[in-house]
């Protein structure tokens, strides 16, 4: 489990311990539970997304082995970052100049890490949870999240999200088919009703609607 905010000592300290883990991701052969531990301790530790922005800046910066796995994993936790935080104004017009000098080899995965990286920054709004472990496999390969939506009297439905998707825009994307769709909405009696949809999160012990600016990918975290 990761660690609360309790449990960190001071925030140079913990600056020390974060420069460590990016040492380690280098050679990681499963890099994801190391992001995740990085990306949570940003979240309880706020003041250190930018730090944590300018050392994976450093690090993709003319690295010893452009594209090796090394610089990858520091590409990939990179993109992690930029769908769950946003860096301060001047650490964000550092990190756009740093992408944009990526697209000197345009056919290089590295640029294809910085174009998507370029895009989740104009979406990232911060997140209640850092990223699951599946959502963080996913974005390490550009892609987005499948999950399950169980819709009363009709087959449960696949979902593709990203990590900016909310409740609110779901229903657009929610139902593979609009028949489908159609047939809810008669069979729940709301044909004339402005509200058609809502989405609820069930567990064990409780379940409740999710409320419209949600992000889904927090409550896959959540489930997690």
């Amino acid at each position: 489990a990761a660690p609360g905010p309790c449990s960190y000592t001071t925030l140079r300290d913990e600056a020390v311990k974060l420069f460590n883990s990016l040492q380690q991701l280098e050679s990681e052969r499963d890099p994801v539970p190391l992001m995740q531990g990085v990306l949570q301790t940003c979240l309880d530790l706020p003041p250190l997304v930018d730090e944590i922005y300018c050392q994976l800046v450093k690090q993709t910066t003319e690295p010893a082995a452009p594209g090796g796995q090394g610089d990858l994993h520091y590409w990939q936790l990179l993109t992690c970052m930029s769908c769950t935080f946003l860096p301060s104004p001047p650490v964000l017009r550092f990190l756009r100049f740093h992408l944009d000098r990526q697209s000197r080899f345009p056919a290089s995965e590295t640029a294809k890490y910085a174009c998507f990286i370029r895009e989740a920054l104009g979406k990232t709004k911060g997140r209640e949870c850092v990223p699951s472990l599946e959502e963080i496999l996913v974005l390490m390969r550009r892609q987005e999240m499948i999950c399950t939506v169980h819709c009363p009297g009709a087959p449960a439905c696949s979902v593709a999200i990203s990590s900016h998707t909310t409740a609110e825009e779901s229903p657009s994307v929610a139902f593979v088919s609009p028949q489908v769709a159609r047939e809810l909405v008669s069979r729940l009696g709301l044909s004339q009703s402005p509200n058609l949809f809502a989405l609820y999160e069930q567990s064990r012990r409780r379940e409740q609607p999710v409320a419209s600016a949600t992000l889904l990918a927090d409550v896959l975290t959540r489930f997690e």
